[in-house]
């Protein structure tokens, strides 16, 4: 059983632990607070440009471009999103899981030209520790989201993708659905997917950074009424176009654009997915601190009643003794 001294030593240091787990929790916060600030500063114009893009490829039989066109894939390049930093629960151990599933999926199919665009530090060592084909330092990203950096990215797998040198590319990273909820998305950037682009769930809780899931089940619920009304309201979008002043230049200005979007997207949901996760874990740590020290606390109640006990039993039995 340990002494009173090695359980308060014990104490004090679960109590220090407890302290950093609890900064860290209100720094992921607020960090938290501004990323779901930038996407949704971001989300109407991205939301409606995808929207009009697919629908007029969808709608349009002669509106073809090069970036729809499916070809045999022999090269594959993937762009994973992680974190430059740890202490975020699962965040970056199951992006790396699923970029080794998909790099094994395309390896059985015979593809073995794989090229990975790491954006953040955690499966930028991880690629490197592989051995896998790395298409260049994108770590800065994951700290400071920039559109210029996001738009360089683009255009070099854009043209990439239109000179033959890669016949696919997908994005791999986590789509921010609310506080508690960060979904792993694998989602296809080129050739453009129009069917499951329209199907893709965009929905959003970027009210609060509330991770229980019992606050997040009352706001759904007291939510959906609410939303229900706002489709019933929402007008769909007229699919009859008029293209001017042609159908090339049209295109060959709004794919670029959603292009760039789709990148930087991808690497604001990464973002606040990334400080989602480390507040849970954070939080979790922090109960789990207190769990903790509810039982050293007691532990150590309980020993030194027994031991104020057996020094009156001591004085007892030497008086008796007298």
């Amino acid at each position: 059983m340990p002494s009173l001294k090695e359980i308060k030593n014990r104490i004090t240091s679960v109590n220090s632990t407890r302290k950093i787990t609890s900064a860290m929790k209100m720094v992921a916060s607020s960090k938290l607070h501004h990323a779901q600030v930038m996407i949704e500063n971001m989300l109407p114009y991205e939301t409606m440009l995808e929207h009009i893009l697919k629908s007029f490829l969808a709608s349009e039989v002669d509106a073809t471009t090069v970036y729809s066109v499916e070809r045999p894939v022999k090269r594959v390049a993937l762009i994973v999103y992680s974190s430059n930093s740890s202490l975020c629960g699962g965040f970056n151990a199951n992006i790396i899981k699923t970029m080794l599933q998909i790099v094994d999926d395309y390896q059985k199919q015979g593809v073995s030209d794989i090229v990975v665009y790491p954006v953040g530090r955690k499966v930028a060592e991880k690629v490197a520790k592989l051995g896998l084909a790395c298409g260049g330092d994108y770590s800065g990203m994951a700290d400071k989201p920039s559109v210029n950096s996001c738009i360089d990215l683009a255009e070099k797998l854009s043209t990439a993708f239109v000179n033959g040198e890669i016949d696919r590319v997908e994005m791999v990273y986590h789509h921010f659905k609310s506080a508690g909820s960060q979904i792993l998305t694998r989602k296809t950037f080129l050739p453009i997917d129009v069917k499951s682009e329209l199907e893709f769930d965009d929905e959003r809780d970027l009210s609060s950074n509330i991770a229980t899931l019992e606050a997040q089940e009352y706001l759904r619920k007291k939510g959906r009424r609410a939303m229900s009304v706002e489709k019933e309201e929402a007008k769909p979008l007229n699919d009859n176009f008029i293209v001017e002043p042609d159908m090339g230049t049209v295109l060959s200005m709004l794919i670029p654009k959603l292009s760039h979007l789709m990148v930087y997207t991808a690497l604001l949901d990464s973002l606040a997915s990334e400080h989602a996760a480390r507040m849970v874990a954070m939080q979790t740590a922090t109960d789990n601190a207190d769990e903790l020290l509810r039982e050293l606390n007691l532990q150590y109640n309980k020993s030194r009643q027994q031991a104020i006990t057996n020094e009156l039993l001591d004085i007892v039995g030497g008086s008796v003794n007298n």
